[in-house]
């Protein structure tokens, strides 16, 4: 479907593992995945190609997904950032503070591809 590159966020091993099957499945084959905020944060910078969306996780260990967000916001604010957490009461502040879009987990797979191809058509 796409080169993009899709950056991975979650601290669920087994949720990356479904994101993974799930977007691959759909053709999105550059993926990076991470298990915590500061993990994301080190993959963004080390990465030649940057990642042209980040799927992020809100409560994560060593680096919330919130702060991760700021951080990679302020680095580079073209960056695409779907926010997915089962914890609706951040919805608001993530999209204020320039998340493209607020999943809350449980996802439709359909919602996800949906957000995924927004953010693409968004950067055209």
């Amino acid at each position: 479907m796409t080169s993009q590159k899709i950056l991975i966020c979650d601290d669920d091993h087994t949720v990356l593992k479904l994101y993974r099957m799930i977007l691959e499945q759909k053709g999105f084959k550059e993926l990076e995945l991470a298990q915590n905020g500061k993990e994301a944060i080190n993959k963004y910078e080390e990465a030649v190609e940057k990642p042209t969306i980040v799927i992020m996780d809100h409560r994560m260990p060593l680096l919330s997904g919130l702060d991760a967000m700021k951080i990679i916001l302020e680095k580079n604010n073209r960056t695409r950032i779907i926010f997915a957490s089962a914890d609706s009461t951040v919805k608001n502040e993530v999209l204020s503070m320039g998340a493209f879009a607020f999943i809350s987990k449980p996802f439709d797979i359909e919602e996800l591809l949906n957000s995924i191809r927004s953010a693409l058509n968004s950067i055209k």
